[in-house]
């Protein structure tokens, strides 16, 4: 062991990777777990900051294929394990689709890029479930491996301008301030970059960086004050871990100074060799032990859960702890014959050659495996699979025209004109995603009664007057609130002869964001939110169709179905019992909204889906939703008939 060996650092591990493993195993009680991630990125700023800058006092330059060597060894040979048994498991697992997107996951992580895939990933409403992605654990280390390339050249910029420490001190707060700054903005505009972007987290490393140029004997001549601090460190990071969650914390941005600060707070009275008060618990063995095994237990931890919960969605406690010793077993064992042996192998240490040369060749060779096995996975597809696959696929009638649904930042409204050319009358349709997905039969029956569809959507974004959190952006939705408002005076000026409106349930938007911030009053102001919506069109003078959404399923019915057909089960073991699926007692108040307002009609097609008991996935040969919540398109086409009858033959579209 090292003379420069910290015990404490260790234990810092210990505490980093606890949080996020108790984080995503589920325990409630550590809902800001997450941040662990955070401690880990400054740790990482600290060492590779004082390790750089003594070789740089010391030899006046940097040995940049030795430091690269030493990651090598360290990282790439777990990582690359874990991602091949990953893949090896999902194939016992995951539907071949699946299979195919997350051996893509696989491929960017394999290349420590797969930050840069979630950043695109976490803009699309669409996108595939990532919490099935077990893959996604990887960003962290995406975002370490980039900043080990390039903060070496930001520590030799500062040493090429002016030797010495306080060029060093300039160069690296200058660094983390700009990236702070630009992190807290993010974190309120377009909160994916400001998490996965990794110069947005340089100033996490760049705070280890800075604490690792405190001079050590300051500590040491001031025990008490060291002990103080830590205590201090340590309660920050605790309440980052107990009052964080993922749903109501906007994050990194500012919050993430909580945990940071913790860190550095004990990286700074851990530099005093005092062991007293937290220093001396972070020394004691068991918290060792784990740190030792942290980077093992962060690759695994993931992988486990995923699947596991995949093939017991409602997983009991004594499951998760199952978990847990699987996750500690699999740990240890790449630890002692994977991890160490590598990374101490005498032979790879010779010279930075001997790594570095197989590091790229595995890097490359994991590269291309991962991109063949994508396009295996769905080379020669049942066509069972097949059908799923494309049906998902398939946009709406809407959504295929480019730019007529808009994005979550888009706040001017782009109406677009579908249905009989050159039609007299107008049918508008407004709303979210939840709208746009019965744009299908809607179109379909308008051109047979000789009717346009003007369409005004926008993702997540509901018609009723009501302001939500956004769980994409991690604040209000106020763009949303802009662009209705704008919709509905563009639509009353249109005068068309109806107005349909559709959106997500309330129901279903806590389901799908059960950790987003909910006011109390939130069920008031729903409920006020959409007399007003519909109060603006009837007072106008037009007629408001309101169609009520359709059942919320627990699960991606695309992927349940697409695995059961995989493990020869029948698709219905993916239904849902109707209580769960339908809130047939929340429609009832939206019903009594809308019947409430003059010229407002008040449609109901859950028949369609559910029976008295259970709410289908798969009906009538056909795959009813293209996610959780969205129909799937060749369904939605199936209800152009009674889309017909409720708007046409019921004279609701005629003035």
């Amino acid at each position: 062991m090292s003379a420069s060996f910290r015990p404490d650092i260790e234990g810092l591990r210990a505490l980093a990777v606890s949080g996020v493993v108790a984080f995503h195993f589920g325990l409630s009680d550590l809902p800001g777990g997450f941040t662990g991630v955070d401690i880990f990125f400054v740790i990482s700023g600290y060492l590779i900051t004082g390790q750089l800058l003594r070789e740089i006092a010391e030899d006046g330059r940097l040995d940049l294929w030795r430091f690269y060597a030493r990651r090598a060894r360290r990282l790439l040979p777990a990582s690359l394990f874990v991602i091949f048994a990953t893949l090896v498991a999902g194939y016992f697992i995951l539907s071949p689709d699946e299979q195919s997107l997350y051996s893509k996951g696989a491929m960017y992580a394999s290349a420590y890029a797969i930050n840069f895939w979630l950043i695109r990933w976490s803009f699309d409403y669409f996108a595939p479930d990532a919490a099935n992605n077990p893959f996604i654990h990887f960003w962290s280390l995406s975002v370490e491996e980039q900043f080990y390339l390039v903060w070496p050249g930001l520590l030799l910029l500062a040493a090429w301008l002016r030797p010495g420490k306080r060029t060093a001190i300039l160069v690296i707060g200058l660094t983390g301030a700009v990236s702070f700054a630009v992190c807290a903005w993010l974190t309120t505009v377009a909160q994916p970059w400001a998490f996965y972007f990794s110069p947005l987290r340089a100033w996490e490393f760049a705070a280890g960086g800075l604490a690792t140029m405190a001079p050590a004997k300051f500590w040491r001549e001031r025990p008490q004050l060291g002990v103080a601090l830590a205590w201090l460190g340590l309660a920050l990071i605790a309440g980052a871990y107990l009052t964080f969650s993922e749903g109501d914390t906007p994050f990194p941005g500012v919050a993430a100074v909580v945990p940071v600060a913790g860190t550095v707070l004990l990286l700074l009275s851990g530099s005093g060799n005092v062991q007293r008060g937290p220093s001396a618990m972070l020394a004691l063995p068991p918290l060792q032990w784990v740190g030792k095994l942290s980077y093992s237990l962060y690759l695994w931890h993931w992988p486990v859960i995923v699947y596991t919960t995949m093939m017991v969605p409602d997983l009991s406690w004594p499951g998760r702890l199952a978990c847990a010793a699987l996750t500690l077993a699999l740990s240890i064992f790449t630890y002692n014959f994977i991890e160490n042996p590598i990374r101490r192998n005498g032979w790879l240490m010779a010279n930075a050659a001997r790594a570095l040369i197989p590091a790229a060749m595995l890097t490359g060779a994991g590269v291309m495996a991962t991109y063949a096995n994508a396009r295996l996975a769905v080379d020669d597809l049942d066509p069972s699979q097949r059908i799923i696959a494309e049906t998902a696929a398939q946009p709406s009638t809407a959504r295929a025209k480019v730019g007529c649904v808009l994005d979550y930042e888009t706040v001017t409204p782009k109406p677009c004109e579908f249905g009989a050319k050159n039609a007299e009358r107008s049918i508008a349709l407004f709303g979210d995603s939840h709208a746009d997905h019965w744009s299908t039969p809607l179109i379909e029956a308008a051109k047979k009664n000789d009717y346009k569809v003007v369409t005004w959507l926008k993702a997540a974004c509901r018609a009723s007057r009501l302001t939500v959190w956004s769980s994409k952006l991690k604040r209000d939705y106020t763009e949303c609130d802009q662009w209705r408002e704008q919709s509905i005076k563009e639509i009353i000026a249109l005068r068309p002869s109806l107005v349909v409106i559709s959106e997500i349930s309330l129901t279903g938007s806590r389901k799908l964001s059960p950790d987003a911030q909910q006011s109390d009053s939130l069920n008031q102001d729903w409920q006020a939110g959409l007399r007003a919506t519909l109060e603006a069109f009837s007072q106008a003078g037009l007629k408001v169709a309101f169609i009520r959404d359709v059942p919320f399923n627990s699960m991606f019915v695309d992927t349940c179905v697409a695995r059961a057909l995989w493990r020869g089960q029948t698709p219905s073991v993916c239904d849902a019992p109707r209580t769960d699926a339908a809130n047939d007692a929340m429609a009832a108040v939206e019903r009594d909204i809308v019947r409430a307002v003059p010229n407002a009609t008040y449609i109901d097609m859950t028949d369609r889906f559910c029976d008295a008991k259970t709410c289908h996935v798969f009906i009538d040969g056909k795959l009813a939703y293209r996610d959780r919540h969205h129909m799937a398109t060749p369904f939605a086409q199936t209800l152009e008939p009674p889309v017909e009858r409720a708007l046409f033959s019921t004279g609701a579209a005629e003035k």
